[in-house]
This record gives structure tokens, sequence and C-alpha cells, in this order.
């Protein structure tokens, strides 16, 4: 069966899709501003080891359409749906980093979790990216402000101090790969990447945690900088029977910085 590179959601609108390998299924949703590149060091080794990987880069990134027009988790989670009816895809693993985990989230409340029987997080940026009241954890909404600032007037400076603070340390990566992650973002909509930023700043996913009704797996760093690991306390609260993998050794680009443990982890979890 031939596999199409892109996918076709709404008219003139197209999704830049990667699929890897045989076996069960494991659907990958980047973070922002990246595509599904992303997840280059999942997609060489886990259809070594039997399992399909399917990449989605959400609209408005790497080589997906790029409309002018809303980006924000209901969106992105119609498009989510869209993907999985045309692949005719069930029984599947959602996995997702950071934002890509928060539109995982709601999409397992706002469409009941169609075609998906497990969840995976990564470094989720939810249930919430910012304070709310009663919920004291991650950036203040001014903080995000700025960044909307700054990808407004120098977007290159906002994805280089992004890339500063992704990894446990600047030196954590080479160059070489840490302008590579740098490339992927300003791949990206700049009106995509600013309008994300709001969705991040606004967006409260604690009402969606209780809609949960499949296993789930936390992966989690303890040294994230920019999802702080009280998170992924709350949504381990949140998820009724989820499961919290905590990682040490690595900081927001956990799924890279430990790379080994992080592909057992979630080859165990989808198994």
């Amino acid at each position: 069966m031939k596999k199409n590179e892109f996918i076709e959601i709404e008219p003139d609108i197209n999704l830049h899709i990667r699929d890897w390998g045989k076996g069960k299924t494991i659907v990958f949703i980047p973070g922002w501003p990246l595509s599904h590149e992303m997840y280059e060091y999942q997609f060489t080794q886990l259809p070594l080891h039997n399992f399909r990987c399917i990449g989605i880069t959400m609209r408005g990134f790497g080589k997906s359409s790029k409309p002018w027009g809303e980006y924000n988790y209901d969106v992105f989670a119609d498009d989510l749906k869209s993907v999985i009816e045309k692949l005719n895809l069930s029984d599947i693993t959602l996995a997702g980093h950071s934002m890509g985990g928060a539109i995982c989230l709601h999409y397992m409340a706002r469409h009941k979790g169609a075609g998906v029987s497990k969840l995976a997080l990564f470094g989720a940026a939810a249930p919430s990216f910012t304070k709310k009241t009663g919920f004291p954890y991650g950036l203040a909404p001014e903080a995000v402000d700025e960044l909307i600032k700054t990808c407004y007037t120098d977007r290159a400076k906002l994805n280089e101090d992004f890339g500063k603070i992704f990894f446990k340390s600047e030196n954590a990566v080479s160059p070489k790969l840490a302008g590579w992650f740098h490339n992927m973002g300003m791949e990206a909509s700049p009106q995509a990447t600013a309008a994300c930023l709001v969705a991040l700043r606004d967006a409260d996913l604690r009402e969606d945690m209780d809609k949960i009704k499949v296993p789930a797996a936390i992966f989690h760093s303890t040294q994230d900088k920019i999802c702080p690991f009280a998170l992924a306390e709350a949504m381990a609260d949140g998820i009724k029977g989820s499961k919290l993998v905590k990682f040490e050794n690595s900081g927001h680009g956990l799924f890279y910085e430990e790379k080994d443990k992080f592909n057992k982890e979630l080859m165990n979890f989808a198994d």
C-alpha cells in the first residue's frame, strides 16, 4: 500500500506525515514550534522492534500547510481526528511532546479518544502551561506576553533563546544538533508560532484530564526548564490510573537526551 507524505485535511490544507514501520502503531505529535522531524531518533529505532511510527506535523509548522487563520487546541484536535480517520487508524498509542502533549490531551476529551487505546505525554505543556487561579505552576502569563512580543520583533532570537533552555544545558547537545532544532523552528509560520503562544498562555485543560479513559503514561524530566515537573505531578494526579515515568538526566528534550531510556519505556508502554 502506498503511503503518502501529505494528507489533505481541508481543501488546500495538507499535513506532512511520516509513516515508517509495521506493527503496533504510535502516533507522534511534535511540540511548539517543531515538526515531526524532532522524533528522528524514535523513528529510526522503534520500527526495528515491530512498531509503526506515524509523525504528524501540525498545520503552520514544518512542511505542513501554513494557512492564515486560527491556531488553537480545538483546531489541532480536529486536524488530528481527520488524519486518524483518513489513515483508518485504531488501537493506537497517541503520543505528544510539550504543546503536542496538550493537543493529545485535548483530543482525548474533545473526540472521546476515538481510535486511541493508550496515551503518552512527554514533557507536556498541560494541564496548563501558565499559572491560573488554583494552579500555581508554570510560567506567569506576562512572561508569555514577552515571548509573543519577541516573536513579532525577532523570531530568530525567540527560537535561539528557546533552544538555550530546551536541553539540560546549553552544552548538552552538539552545536550542529542545536542548530538543526533552531532551523526546524524557523521553518514554522510566524503567525502560527505567535498564535500557539497565545493558546499556550490561555488554555486550561484541567477538566480534560477527567475524560481520559485509557492507560496513560507521563514522561517528564525533573530538570525541565520549560514545562516544570510540577505539571507532570498535576497530570499524574488528574489522570486516573496514569503512570509517571521520571527522567533525571535531561531537560525538555528528554526524547533525545535520554533517548535509550525514552525509547525503551515507550516501547514497553505501547506494547
